[in-house]
């Protein structure tokens, strides 16, 4: 059977450069970076290595990159650090209705524990409108926290904006660039972003290793308390062999880029139109023009996301409900109903994302098989008999 895999804003696969640029230090150049014999100075410069590299794809300077286990702990970091460390300037804390949990759990957090949060509303195309967000700040408001690119429906949002209505008021501003870095250009001195998150295996680097930049002279606490590693920021011995993989992964996005920008461009078009002609009662989410290349997400009307899935993958495709973070839970997608989606329309949610390895075939197969699936589940959908008994009727 055919494997078809497209949930690439879940994870990717390790490109092979990166996975051989991880191998030696996992044997022979194992040891700790902060030893000072010559196996731990071997795994410092890996280490720092790595560093400019993921720097060199964001425009940072390599001191200002922190890594970490991944997007999470960044964002927590950024989050609930910064607001600890600067609660003296203000308590209030600004973020949008269609962050990742990673964001929104870390807001909640710090809401329970008598922080100030105020959770911005978006358009039907899941943009977070600057006036909205200026009308929200206050004296008190202290941090800004508004995601770059949504992991479920691909909307870019216009952080460099954002970001400078937050700095107008005297507020620092965060982004979670999970989706984004390594798939669109990301230059934090041209967003103007005093913090950004990145993963590692968003951009076909190994999991369980991420990075948060810190703009210099942005005031934020330690989030890992222990040892002195990170410039004292985290403690705990790196993963050396993740970090390297990050790095490399991150080198090889910024040379390839425009490439896979516009490659993925082409076939995330060809399959949103072959949605569009191939299945009625079709509806796409997200902005359409400003959005991550080959991300594709639809609600399909009468039928659900997850009976979509198993029969997707009972035909050797692979996608997403919504996102990989929430498949699995009865309730639709927070950020479909941040937008204004039914509760009902928002179940039939499927999200299709390529990346650098899909095929043109890959796309013909899902446009083969996905009109037959959603006819099939829509036989046996109630809701669907039911309306075509009304239009009948008409």
């Amino acid at each position: 059977m055919r494997e078809i895999y497209m949930d690439h804003s879940a994870t990717t696969p390790v490109d092979e450069a990166v996975f051989e640029a991880m191998i030696p230090y996992y044997t022979h150049q194992y040891g700790n970076p902060s030893s000072i014999y010559s196996q731990g100075r071997e795994a410092r410069k890996g280490l720092e290595k790595a560093r400019q590299q993921v720097a060199g794809l964001i425009n940072a300077h390599p001191q200002e990159i922190f890594f970490t286990s991944g997007g999470t702990e960044a964002d927590n970091q950024a989050v609930i650090s910064y607001m600890i460390s600067n609660a003296h300037r203000g308590r209030h804390l600004i973020t949008s209705a269609v962050e990742h949990h990673a964001v929104l759990a870390a807001c909640e957090y710090l809401h329970k524990n008598g922080f100030e949060l105020t959770v911005l509303p978006v358009n039907q195309s899941g943009l977070v409108k600057p006036d909205v967000l200026k009308k929200a700040l206050t004296p008190d408001t202290t941090l800004v926290t508004i995601m770059h690119a949504n992991n479920e429906v691909g909307t870019i949002q216009p952080i460099k904006e954002l970001a400078a209505i937050a700095h107008e008021a005297g507020a620092a501003f965060h982004t979670d660039a999970v989706q984004s870095v390594g798939k669109i250009p990301v230059d934090v001195d041209e967003l103007g972003v005093d913090m950004l998150s990145a993963s590692s295996h968003k951009l076909y680097g190994p999991k369980g290793v991420g990075c948060l930049f810190i703009k210099k002279g942005t005031k934020i606490g330690k989030y890992l308390h222990g040892g002195s590693q990170e410039s004292k920021m985290r403690g705990g011995t790196e993963n050396v062999p993740g970090i390297v993989g990050f790095g490399k992964a991150a080198e090889l996005a910024q040379n390839r880029m425009s490439e896979h920008w516009a490659y993925l461009t082409r076939l995330g078009k060809k399959l949103q139109e072959g949605i569009r002609e191939k299945i009625p009662h079709t509806i796409f989410t997200g902005d359409l023009a400003n959005r991550i290349p080959g991300h594709v997400s639809v609600c399909f009307e009468f039928v659900e996301g997850e009976s979509i899935l198993l029969m997707l993958d009972s035909y050797g495709i692979m996608a997403s409900s919504g996102s990989a973070c929430t498949s699995g839970a009865l309730e639709p997608s927070h950020v479909l109903l941040a937008m204004g989606i039914p509760h009902e329309i928002a179940h039939g949610s499927l999200r299709l994302t390529l990346g650098k390895d899909s095929r043109e075939e890959d796309v013909d197969y899902v446009l083969e098989v996905l009109p037959e699936v959603v006819d099939r589940l829509r036989t046996m959908s109630p809701l669907s008999n039911q309306t075509k008994g009304e239009e009948a009727n008409v």
